[in-house]
Order: structure tokens, then C-alpha cells, then sequence
């Protein structure tokens, strides 16, 4: 049998922790299945943040190269801490970086994508009797240029691990013991969900849910990877994301997701002629600018405006973007002052009124909605920032979540 663990930065936070984490790995190991044992790991908490500020010390854009030098060295460092715990343990362990472990990826960096992983070395560590212990969220390009993976990449790294070794189950440990039906911080009566679908958690994951990377779903479901997240400070059951059909009773919505990391563009008096959307978007493309909703107005005396989201953290160079389409038009604002609230839930595809419960709830509690996107599962509305944990709240009792 073979087991991908992962543990994320607050699992990781000190010595003291990194040593629970370590007695975790050897109660797995000694359990009656006695399974092989692959550990991604995360950087410790808050070292992440703190290498992304000292790269921007100097500038406001550094050479996205060197901060990918710079932040993969926090996951080493929690990986060979954790192989040495282990080892002082008694326990064969070692560690690898991304590019040890055999991950290959595109060369784009600090968001790269996986392409192939050689699992060749892994494997013969494990024949060995080693306990694998990886640094998550990085791997390298065909250049042997390092890459990491984009915030929350270690999730990524483990499940893309788990299915290149056809791993017999991959448990991502965190700080909750659990996908919530919203954030417990936000509000105190959510409900932990003992089993969830691959396209729910995918949703709530892409809206803004902070429990598991929306890439690391994706993969899983593609590759068919038994996931389960739980949490590493107790023994509680976690939360398992399998298919639909592995799930009895479909309730009409699932989850509420919030992300504050959404800031707002809003491209007035656009010349209204053909394909001036896809120079504005494919510039964005190439820019590695991942845009989220888009509302384009009708056109009037030639002219459109255009609104859409993406990652606050990307607004500095999406204003880098779009200078050269200032001629064009007749302003560009932009507004970091949102937030972005969906209500997710498989039960959504046979039922009506969903929707207009969801924006009653909002209106009740004066809460403006100024962009609205839906799917089968999903509906998200962009709110003002400083409504968006009341409206959490609100459409959590509005759709009795907490019963």
C-alpha cells in the first residue's frame, strides 16, 4: 500500500510541530496496512509571505525568476527538517526538492504548471525502505530553471504525485479537519461535510475556498485520486471528495465560498468594433493573467464598456497590461475593494429559485451586487469588501447550512 501525505504551513509552523507531524507520518507507517509513505510539505507558516515581501523590498515587479529561487527554499527547508526528525526517530527518511522528486513543469514562474513527473527515483527510495519526504509547491522547466507552482501548490504537488505513483490514497492535512460548509471563522455554525464531489469542491475551491487548491481537484478527479482532508492537530474523520455517484443524498447547496483576492477592472468607452475583446483578454493571456467574470456591456455611439475580476495579487501588472489600450478607450479603474461570494451545490442542477433566494438573502441584509456569474453548480456575485462576511452569513442561514 502506498500513502501521500501532505501537511500544510501551519501543520509545519516550528520544530515542535514539525515533530507531531513526524509521530503522524510513524503511526501511519506502523499501522496495520504498514504503507509506504511519500510526505509533501509546505513552507513553515508565514515563511512563504515573508520571502515574497523581502523580494518586492526593491521593487514593486521583481524578476519573477529570481522570486522563484527565492520562495521554493521555504519547502526545502521544512522537508529536510522533517526528514530529520524522522531520522532522530529512528526512522530512514530523506528529502528531495521538486527537482529530486522528478516534478517537470512549464517555464512559467511563480504560477507554473505540472507536465510530467519521473517518478523513477521515488520509487527506488521507497524500495530502499525510505520515507520520501518532498518539497511541495516547486518543480523545474526543461532548462532546469526552478518553478514554483502558485500559492497552495503543495496541495498540487501531493495529488500529482499521488496519481503519477498510483498512490492507494492521498490525505492533504491542514489546520481544519475538514471541507466546511463555509469558513468557521466567518460564521460559527458551519457544518463540517463528511463526503463532498469532485465538481463541488472544485467550485468552491475556484471561488475562493481556502482548504484545497482548485488545481489539486481538478487533477484528482482527472486522475481518479482518492482525496481526503483532514486535520493534522486531532484524530477526527476528514472530509472525502469523490464522484457524484458516491453520493447519496444531493443537497441543494453545498457550501458557501468567500475570496477576498479579487479586485475589479472596469475598461470605459471601449471602441465597440470586432475583436477589440480579444486583444484586451489575449494580452491579459499572455501575461499569465488569469481573468475570472466578464460583463461587457451593449454597445451605444460605438462605444462599450467592459468589466471583469482577476487575483488582486496580479493587479500591478494587469495595469502594466492594459497601458497601451489606454488610447483606446476612455479611462481604466480599478477597484480592490471587492470581494467575490458563491453558493455552490450539485442539487442546483434540478432545482429552480436558487438564485433569487441568493439575491434576496443579499438584499434583505442592503448588500449591492454589482457582477453576477453562474453554472450548473454555482452562482457567484461580486459585493462590496466590506459587505462580504455578512453576506456569508446571510446566504449560510439563508440556505440552512447549520442544519
Amino acid at each position: 500500500m502506498l500513502v501521500v501525505q501532505k501537511y500544510g504551513g501551519t501543520s509545519m509552523g516550528d520544530c515542535e510541530r514539525i515533530e507531531n507531524v513526524a509521530n503522524r507520518v510513524i503511526d501511519a507507517i506502523s499501522s496495520e496496512n504498514k504503507p509506504q509513505m511519500v510526505v509533501v510539505v509546505s513552507a513553515m507558516s508565514g515563511q512563504t509571505d515573508m520571502l515574497i515581501g523581502l523580494t518586492k523590498y526593491f521593487t514593486a515587479l521583481p524578476n519573477m525568476r529570481e522570486v522563484d529561487m527565492a520562495l521554493s527554499s521555504g519547502e526545502r527547508v521544512s522537508a529536510a527538517l522533517l526528514a530529520i526528525a524522522l531520522e532522530s526517530k529512528g526512522y530512514k527518511a530523506i528529502s528531495l526538492s521538486g527537482q529530486q522528486a522528478g516534478i517537470h513543469t512549464d517555464s512559467t514562474h511563480t504560477k507554473a504548471r505540472i507536465e510530467s513527473i519521473d517518478t523513477t527515483r521515488i520509487k527506488e527510495l521507497l524500495a530502499q525502505g525510505y520515507i520520501v519526504v518532498v518539497a511541495g509547491f516547486q518543480g523545474v522547466d526543461e532548462k532546469g530553471e526552478v518553478t514554483t507552482l502558485g500559492r497552495g501548490g503543495s496541495d498540487l504537488s501531493a495529488v500529482a504525485l499521488a496519481g503519477a505513483l498510483k498512490a492507494d490514497l492521498c490525505e492533504i492535512y491542514t489546520d481544519v479537519d475538514g471541507v466546511y460548509t463555509t469558513d468557521p471563522r466567518i460564521e460559527k455554525n458551519a457544518k463540517k461535510i463528511d463526503k463532498i464531489s469532485y465538481d463541488e469542491m472544485l467550485e468552491l475551491a475556484s471561488m475562493g475556498a481556502k482548504v484545497l487548491l482548485n488545481r489539486s481537484v481538478e487533477l484528482a478527479k482527472k486522475w481518479g485520486v482518492t482525496l481526503v482532508t483532514r486535520s493534522s492537530f486531532t484524530q477526527k474523520e476528514g472530509t472525502l471528495i469523490t464522484t457524484e455517484e458516491n453520493i447519496m443524498e444531493k443537497p441543494i447547496v453545498s457550501g458557501v465560498a468567500l475570496d477576498k483576492n479579487q479586485a475589479r477592472v472596469s475598461v470605459v468607452d471601449v471602441r465597440d468594433r470586432p475583436g477589440i475583446a480579444a486583444e484586451i483578454f489575449g494580452a491579459l493571456a499572455n501575461g499569465s493573467i488569469n481573468v475570472d467574470m466578464i460583463v461587457q456591456t451593449i454597445g451605444r455611439d460605438g462605444r462599450t464598456d467592459i468589466d471583469f475580476t482577476v487575483p488582486q495579487t496580479d493587479i500591478e501588472q494587469t495595469k502594466v497590461i492594459l497601458k497601451p489600450f489606454e488610447g483606446d478607450v476612455k479611462c481604466i479603474e480599478y477597484d480592490c475593494q471587492i470581494a467575490k461570494v458563491s453558493i455552490v451545490g450539485i442539487g442546483m442542477k434540478s432545482h429552480s429559485g436558487v438564485a433569487s433566494a441568493a439575491f434576496k438573502a443579499l438584499a434583505e441584509q442592503n448588500i449591492n451586487i454589482m457582477m453576477i456569474s453562474t453554472s450548473e453548480i454555482k452562482v457567484s456575485m461580486v459585493i462590496g469588501l466590506q459587505c462580504a462576511e455578512k453576506a456569508v452569513r446571510a446566504l449560510h442561514n439563508a440556505y440552512k447550512l447549520d442544519k
